[in-house]
Formats: C-alpha cells, sequence, structure tokens
C-alpha cells in the first residue's frame, strides 16, 4: 500500500470534527458520522452476548482500526474480537487478520459502505466472519468460510430470529429484543 494513502487517511481523521471517522479502502476514504443511540443500544446488546461466549484469549474492541497495508484497506468495524497481545500497544491501529470476527450496524447514511465495500473487503484483510446487523431491513447476516478473496456463505435472520454464530464463540445470537430504526 502507498505509505501517502495513511498519511492522507491520518490527515483526514485529524481535519474531522467529534462524531465522525473516517476508514481507507484502496484508493477511497470513506467518512461516516458517529451513530445513533438505536445503533448504540443494538451494539450493546450484541457485544453483551458475545462477551458471555467469548473465548478467554480475546477481548472485546470498538472502533479499532484494523489494518491490511498488503491490500491497501484500513477498516474500523463497531466491534471486534481480539486477540489480547494485540491490544498491548500504543499504536492506534492492528493486524486485521488478527481479528476473530468484525461486527458492523448498518449506518442509514451510507449503507454501501457495509453491504458492499466491507464484505468485499473483510475476506480479503483475513477477517474470518462477518456480522452485519441492518436495522433499517430488520436482519441480521452472517458472512462466513472467507478464503482470501472473498466470503464463500451468508446466512440470514430477520429480527427476532437467532443466528448461529460458529467458533470460536459459539452460540445462538438471540436478535429478539434489537430495535429498528422505524
Amino acid at each position: 500500500m502507498d505509505p501517502q494513502h495513511f498519511a492522507l487517511l491520518e490527515e483526514a481523521r485529524r481535519s474531522l470534527p467529534d462524531g465522525f471517522k473516517a476508514e481507507i479502502s484502496g484508493d477511497t476514504i470513506v467518512m461516516m458520522v458517529g451513530p445513533s443511540g438505536i445503533h448504540q443500544r443494538n451494539l450493546l446488546v450484541l457485544r453483551r452476548q458475545f462477551d458471555a461466549h467469548c473465548p478467554g484469549d480475546l477481548l472485546p474492541s470498538e472502533n479499532t482500526d484494523l489494518v491490511s497495508p498488503g491490500v491497501g484497506k484500513s477498516r474500523n468495524p463497531d466491534l471486534t474480537y481480539l486477540p489480547a497481545e494485540v491490544l498491548e500497544t500504543t499504536d492506534n491501529q492492528v493486524p486485521a487478520e488478527t481479528a476473530a470476527i468484525a461486527v458492523e450496524l448498518v449506518s442509514p447514511s451510507n449503507p454501501e459502505n457495509d453491504w458492499v465495500g466491507k464484505v468485499r473487503d473483510y475476506p480479503v484483510m483475513g477477517i474470518p466472519l462477518y456480522l452485519l446487523v441492518d436495522a433499517r431491513l430488520k436482519t441480521v447476516t452472517l458472512f462466513s468460510h472467507a478464503d482470501g478473496k472473498k466470503y464463500h456463505r451468508r446466512e440470514d435472520a430477520d429480527f427476532g430470529e437467532g443466528l448461529r454464530i460458529p467458533e470460536p464463540f459459539d452460540f445462538d445470537l438471540d436478535t429478539a429484543s434489537l430495535l429498528p430504526y422505524a
């Protein structure tokens, strides 16, 4: 990856007003507004379930920069689980391939970023599981079986239905208490 892209990303982050965040995918810098109350509530509902089934060697991390310089990507999922030793750094970014899962709650202002860009980027970045919660559509989608190019399995559930989360978490996600945007 061109080091100038990371320099531009850092400059963009310094220039953003409070409540905004930025990511990079190839030559594109993506900027997003901060989350709503429903977004934060749904994230906490999900996190409680993941925390209850999280292996001892993984820690939850919200809004951590996952970087893959070799493929020119830096993404910032709403929630991820990382090996504890990866977070023993003063740096603000960690290697993406160390993430056990990326969890995203779809932004109503830019759903394509989560549904297209991150579905494309996360398997290339070495992230084995991608959980996508779309409160607009009242759905939860799990992408899995990544091969370094794409995810080969997609499982969908409506809010109120369960969804099996595989190893290393190994539990049935309860979506009954997730709130829709409308």
